[in-house]
């Protein structure tokens, strides 16, 4: 953490964090845990990051990103099927904020707009008084995300941009969220309304890999897609509701923390069901 410190808060370090966080040298880390010689890092990035091995399919990991993106072993993180219920799409530490006349403030003073995240003003208007979720996946984190409830989901939407770390020391600093490489999909959903779910990549992540890119219908608890190597953000936004909270993630939004989740945890409920 003195390393990210000194990147993100001194002007020397400033001058070196901007081929950082270039999309080159997240293209060269992305090819280098691609080789079978980085499966030499596993071992010692488990056993660094308390990672259950037995927890998860390994059969056919030949590299590190193979074990980065491993799938988890069945029945591991059940999700919820009562529709009502909002789930967490990933595992993470997760933040609860109210957008209000379009922005969030994120981490300390920091400000972010949801129309500079979305680059689409009719779109972020829509989610005024709502709900925005911040689910910060760190390495030692699940990083394969499902969807959070079922729907219709539109085409993809990509944005190009840097890679900056998503660690509070950067949050901070920059506006991450609305300068660091996305990608997003509306979904129609059944229960929530029209929402957001997007993926923001992250310094020596190479690579937000979905399944599906198209239009199309989706299922709640099916895999939408996996990050690779290093620490990355799912957000979800959520259109004016009324929703009830698990007493957890209450405090945490009362505290303004972030509360560590798995995925197909129940977050909240919808006004009609009960927690």
């Amino acid at each position: 953490m003195c390393c990210l410190n000194d990147l993100y808060n001194t002007r020397a370090g400033r001058l070196l964090l901007l081929p950082l966080i270039s999309k080159p040298v997240s293209d060269i880390s992305g090819f280098i845990m691609d080789c079978r010689i980085s499966k030499l890092f596993i071992k010692p990035f488990a056993r660094k990051n308390h990672i259950v091995l037995t927890d998860y399919e390994l059969d056919d990991v030949k590299c590190f990103n193979d074990f980065f993106r491993r799938k988890i072993r069945k029945g591991l993180r059940p999700v919820s099927e009562v529709s009502s219920e909002l789930i967490a799409p990933c595992d993470g530490l997760l933040k609860v904020s109210r957008i209000s006349r379009g922005s969030i403030i994120e981490a300390k003073q920091s400000r972010f707009t949801v129309r500079g995240m979305l680059r689409d003003w009719r779109l972020a208007d829509s989610f005024d008084g709502g709900y925005c979720f911040v689910y910060r996946l760190c390495v030692d984190n699940y990083h394969r995300y499902i969807y959070f409830d079922s729907g219709r989901k539109h085409k993809n939407r990509h944005i190009r941009g840097v890679y900056h770390t998503v660690r509070p020391v950067a949050l901070d600093a920059f506006p991450v969220f609305v300068q660091n490489t996305r990608e997003y999909a509306v979904i129609d959903t059944e229960n929530f309304g029209r929402c957001v779910q997007m993926e923001v990549g992250a310094m020596l992540v190479g690579r937000i890999v979905n399944k599906k890119t198209e239009p199309c219908a989706v299922r709640r608890g099916t895999e939408k897609g996996y990050f690779e190597y290093g620490g990355s953000t799912v957000i979800v936004l959520l259109p004016k509701q009324e929703l009830t909270f698990d007493e957890r993630i209450l405090k945490g939004i009362g505290e303004g923390c972030e509360i560590p989740v798995k995925m197909g945890e129940t977050i909240a409920v919808s006004c009609n069901g009960k927690m």
